[in-house]
């Protein structure tokens, strides 16, 4: 019997272009010691951030998403008016429909696009980077622009201490093209859901209860931070050993380990489990905070101004949160 979840997979997809983006207004430990009863010593203890971006009133993931997008335009010289299809994984859209990648296409003037909103918290972006692969393999589409990007502060509960000081917004967007070598840089994957634990993480919306849990109906993000990391910890470390297992490679072979960056703890305990050591481990906790769908683009962007990424270095991508979700992905990186 064939292995469905097996990591092996066929790739034409190159990334030829990133960008990002995040708002100008900063929240710090210090502004967060004035609405709660936290203090910076202790956020960073637990959490390894110490300043976070946070949207103005007037401004939207949409927003966010085009900001990414010139950014990449500008320092790539790329051409989006070809684009056939547009995902953005986000869990904070300006409104459930119409969706965030629609307005992109508007904005951009895009013609004869394909557009979807992707909904799997902050495992969003590593799965619409698999999503984009099947769509440019499939040979339908040649280009395809992956957006990770969150207003993650608009929904955030900060009377609550245990998750305000997580939270922060940004954007970060990739490039996809179809490689005429038949070859591409997504070399292998891995995903799994355990959909019971899903009441642990969430934000409300029309029902009351999840499954036979009751909820919180307020729309903001409620979180059960004790049981999302014990859960981080065991299903989420075992998931980035079964990719690397399936793909014959281990954390030595990998130059860049680059997981969601939840918080600084769960990272630490992931390459500890994992094998990875800190000093190849990007993350975008520490001046961003957590930022859902956009830490995985920010940090790896974040890497790439600074020089540290080469090109053909391997690169491990985890992405894991609400649902509970885990997507993960293997890339040679060529740009």
């Amino acid at each position: 019997m064939t292995d469905r979840n097996h990591s092996d997979i066929r790739s034409n997809a190159v990334i030829t272009a990133i960008g990002s983006y995040v708002p100008e207004r900063i929240l710090t430990n210090a502004d967060l010691e004035e609405l709660v009863d936290t203090s910076d010593e202790w956020i960073v203890q637990r959490t390894g951030i110490q300043e976070r971006h946070i949207a103005s009133d007037h401004q939207f993931t949409s927003h966010l998403c085009f900001a990414a997008v010139q950014d990449m335009i500008e320092r790539y010289n790329k051409d989006v008016n070809d684009i056939d299809y547009i995902i953005v994984a986000t869990s904070t859209p300006d409104a459930v429909f119409p969706s965030v990648a629609s307005q992109v296409q508007s904005h951009f003037g895009i013609e004869n696009c394909g557009s979807v909103d992707l909904q799997a918290a902050c495992a969003g972006f590593t799965a619409a980077i698999q999503l984009a692969n099947g769509l440019l393999v499939s040979g339908a589409y040649r280009k395809v622009l992956v957006i990770g990007a969150e207003t993650l502060s608009k929904v955030t509960d900060y009377s609550d201490r245990t998750t305000c000081i997580l939270f922060g917004d940004g954007a970060g967007a990739f490039l996809m093209e179809a490689s005429d070598s038949g070859s591409g840089n997504v070399l292998h994957m891995y995903s799994k859901t355990d959909g019971a634990r899903g009441h642990q993480l969430y934000r409300s919306s029309l029902a009351s209860a999840i499954g036979d849990h009751v909820i919180q109906p307020n729309g903001l993000i409620v979180q059960n931070g004790r049981e999302v990391y014990r859960w981080a910890v065991s299903h989420v470390a075992e998931g980035v050993k079964q990719l690397m297992t399936r793909s014959s490679l281990s954390a030595a072979d990998i130059d860049w380990f680059i997981p969601h960056s939840a918080n600084m703890r769960i990272i630490e305990a992931l390459c500890e489990r994992t094998g990875f050591s800190l000093n190849q481990t990007l993350s975008s906790i520490k001046l961003f905070g957590n930022t859902s769908a956009a830490s995985i683009p920010l940090a790896i962007d974040g890497a790439v101004k600074a020089g540290t990424i080469k090109q053909d270095q391997l690169m491990l991508l985890y992405g894991f949160g609400g649902g509970l979700t885990q997507a993960g992905i293997i890339i040679r990186w060529s740009l």
